[in-house]
């Protein structure tokens, strides 16, 4: 633990990784503050050791309250879900800007010393997301820009605003582009839920329901790249305290179609499903993958939970929740649905 820092915010606290998040830095020794938009019974994990506020980071004057006495902060904070939501919610998603940059104000006044900002692989430019299985996007293919529309575009400018706090005020920023992060205590109903906790829940309910198909967004023919949150939780970190300003892919690069994503869990289920592909939904690119050159050189590290393996224990996670009537299926989905 690094002396110079002791007390650090976790912006989105309520969310899947930054429950994770906060687990960790709790167990590392660090004085943890959360903040959330959510009520706190709607989070989606809580500590007795962290000090928690249910509060909108939109508003400056919020961000100047829990900015204060904190040595760091980790904003994982935005308005986001999977596909669906983000095609259907542009405006919403873009109105996340005004959170990264008013922490970013917060803490010059605060004397803040460092921020990580949690950017997305939505970023890139999706003239090179055309084609299924492609290459792995590298960190400079961010430009020239056309990422996703709404989404996207807001992280790019949030990215660019580290960049210029860093150089105009000294504020030492971290950029994390992630890759589709998965796994337990994440979202699984609701419509913000991404591709493995979906697919999970819909060969989960056809095995306790007995139904013959699931419904499948798209062709299945589109792939993407997936990561376990115990990797993205260590990988964080590891940019967190490195001296690397530029932005890096946190990722996997073992890119499979939403088709083998679903052989996957019907192998972990027992079971085999009819897909009823649903041509009309929202689906994104057509390929998408982390290319991982520049994390294993700047971090000297590599993720090394495997999907077949994450996937196991994201499915009986979700499993326990929908058969054992777990308080926190209900949890999650009102959080989802009230945001």
């Amino acid at each position: 633990m690094s002396d110079k820092i002791k007390n650090i915010l976790v912006a989105g606290a309520g969310g899947f990784i930054g429950g994770h998040l906060i687990r960790r830095l709790l167990d590392d020794g660090y004085n943890v503050i959360g903040a959330d938009i959510k009520p706190l019974e709607y989070w989606f994990q809580t500590f007795e050791k962290a000090k928690n506020f249910s509060l909108d980071l939109n508003d400056y004057n919020n961000c100047l309250t829990v900015t204060k006495n904190v040595d760091a902060i980790f904003n994982l904070a935005c308005n986001m879900g999977g596909m669906g939501f983000i095609e259907n919610n542009k405006a919403e998603c873009m109105l996340s800007v005004l959170i990264n940059t008013n922490l970013l104000r917060a803490s010059k006044i605060n004397k803040v010393s460092k921020l990580l900002y949690s950017s997305s692989a939505c970023i890139y430019n999706t003239d090179l997301q055309q084609d299924t299985f492609i290459d792995g996007l590298k960190e400079h293919q961010a430009y020239p820009a056309n990422p996703e529309d709404g989404y996207g575009w807001e992280k790019l400018f949030s990215e660019r605003m580290c960049r210029h706090f860093y150089e105009d005020f000294g504020i030492e920023t971290r950029v994390v582009r992630y890759h589709n992060v998965y796994g337990p205590f994440g979202t699984f109903d609701g419509g913000r839920e991404k591709a493995p906790a979906a697919i999970s829940r819909k060969v989960i309910n056809a095995k306790i329901k007995n139904l013959d198909s699931i419904e499948v967004w798209g062709d299945g023919e589109q792939t993407r790249s997936f990561l376990y949150i115990d990797d993205c939780i260590e990988g964080t970190l590891k940019l967190f305290h490195s001296d690397h300003r530029e932005p890096l892919n946190i990722g996997s690069d073992e890119q499979v179609s939403i088709n083998q994503l679903i052989d996957i869990t019907e192998n972990i289920s027992g079971i085999k499903v009819k897909r009823n592909y649903l041509l009309e939904k929202p689906k994104g690119v057509r390929g998408r993958s982390s290319n991982n050159d520049k994390l294993k050189e700047v971090l000297n590290w590599n993720y090394s939970i495997k999907l077949e393996e994450g996937m196991k224990k994201t499915y009986e996670w979700i499993y326990d929740n929908l058969t054992k009537k777990n308080p926190s299926t209900e949890k999650f989905t009102k959080a989802d649905i009230k945001k």
